[in-house]
């Protein structure tokens, strides 16, 4: 009992780098018995496959169901949202540009896996309608992402539109969804074996050159963090709000340093509130409702991570997107962006439903995921900034427009 509590007691991540490290010992000095824990792997793929469909389906309509909610849609809550969906859908297309620039996955050897065939091309016209299912469990079974998608947006607006009637709906959902993130955890603790396992198959087959490209994802996910604060979130407060974008990140430093060093939105939602009113002159009305509705669907960073790495997933195994299925994977990432569960790596599985929308299986974004995995918690940390810049962002706009702004307070000195 005491060693599975010092177990537990170790966080997850050093346990995931744990089995990275002894996976890569086993792939290079004992390759043999890559093929011994092969098993492993595929449990860890299969609970992968397993949690894909229901955490997209729950987490999207609950997430729709909450926002939809009249008390918290108000005139200021209207704007919010549809301000987090503009950012959102513009941190997935950097992501996505500077993954075709960067070309992080571009002859990333994966163990086995060799250019991957997605059939004949479906024409435009065909995808758009296969997004209305005929059978809503057929698409629930063969996991049809866009059809979930689009089955999830329905569930959850219908859930609100039946007012009282539609409320045990909304409360089942929202349990469902607790319960899933639950899973989830759960599911995370199979990770450092899954990682041991496919990391052992991959570098056994190609050699430590498997990780030459990692760096380069990395330096992707900067360079659009980066792109995304110092280009978007400043037009918004010079161009849009007419107000001084040095002062803006000189009043926001609190709250991305903790913003990084949490990895979490939840928890930065705190020093947010104080940072917003005491530095940029936010009401606190519009702080108060603005910040956590954000730290619930303000992703920029997770956006512009899942599109990122769906270009570093695609170049890793052989696929050149072409325009239609580049416009499937900018809606899909922004949907799920918007659905991502607050927990740890939870854009990992989100990655699962942008692939599979385009035609990628399981499996090859299994293998995906396990070689990313062990550096998502410095990523993790890294994206989590733009999601903190955007929420302060859009909270200055919201104020701004709705009267609601300090000018003399956002113009005077930094609270410390």
């Amino acid at each position: 009992m005491r060693l599975i509590r010092g177990w537990f007691a170790i966080p997850l991540w050093q346990r995931v780098v744990g089995g990275l490290l002894l996976g890569v010992a086993i792939g290079l000095f004992w390759p043999e018995a890559a093929g011994a824990i092969r098993l492993v792997g595929e449990l860890f793929v299969r609970l992968i496959k397993m949690l894909v469909v229901p955490v997209v389906l729950v987490t999207i309509a609950a997430g729709i169901a909450t926002l939809g909610d009249p008390r918290r849609l108000g005139p200021i809550g209207g704007r919010t949202v549809g301000l987090f969906a503009l950012t959102t859908l513009i941190a997935v297309s950097i992501g996505m540009a500077t993954g075709l620039l960067l070309r992080p996955g571009l002859a990333m050897p994966l163990a086995g896996v060799v250019s991957h065939p997605l059939g004949p091309p479906v024409p435009p016209a065909e995808q758009l309608l296969a997004i209305v299912p005929l059978n809503i469990f057929d698409a629930l079974v063969r996991g049809d992402m866009l059809a979930i998608i689009f089955v999830a947006v329905l569930l959850g607006s219908g859930s609100v539109l039946a007012g009282e009637a539609g409320k045990p709906v909304v409360a089942l959902l929202h349990g469902l969804s607790t319960v899933l993130l639950h899973i989830v955890r759960a599911v995370m603790e199979v990770t450092p074996f899954g990682v041991l396992a496919l990391i052992a198959q991959a570098v056994a087959a190609n050699g430590a050159a498997v990780f030459v490209h990692v760096g380069w994802l990395a330096l992707g996910v900067v360079l659009a963090s980066l792109i995304q604060m110092l280009v978007v979130h400043a037009a918004l407060i010079g161009l849009v709000a007419r107000l001084p974008v040095v002062r803006f990140f000189r009043g926001i430093v609190d709250a991305l340093v903790v913003a990084f060093s949490t990895a979490s939105s939840s928890a930065t939602l705190p020093v947010a509130l104080r940072v917003a009113q005491d530095n940029l002159g936010v009401s606190r009305g519009v702080a108060s409702t603005v910040l956590p509705l954000g730290a619930s669907i303000g992703k920029d960073g997770t956006a512009m991570y899942v599109g990122l790495l769906g270009q570093f997933a695609l170049q890793a195994l052989g696929i050149v997107p072409d325009a239609t299925m580049l416009v499937t994977m900018l809606l899909t990432g922004a949907l799920a962006a918007f659905g991502t569960a607050p927990i740890p790596s939870a854009s990992l599985f989100m990655l699962a439903a942008m692939l599979s929308a385009v035609g990628v299986g399981a499996e090859q974004t299994a293998l995906v995921v396990g070689l990313v995995l062990p550096f998502d918690r410095l990523l993790d940390m890294t994206r989590t900034v733009p999601s903190a810049s955007a929420n302060l962002a859009v909270a200055m706009l919201v104020a701004r427009s709705e009267g609601e702004l300090d000018t003399a307070r956002f113009r005077g000195p930094v609270v410390e």
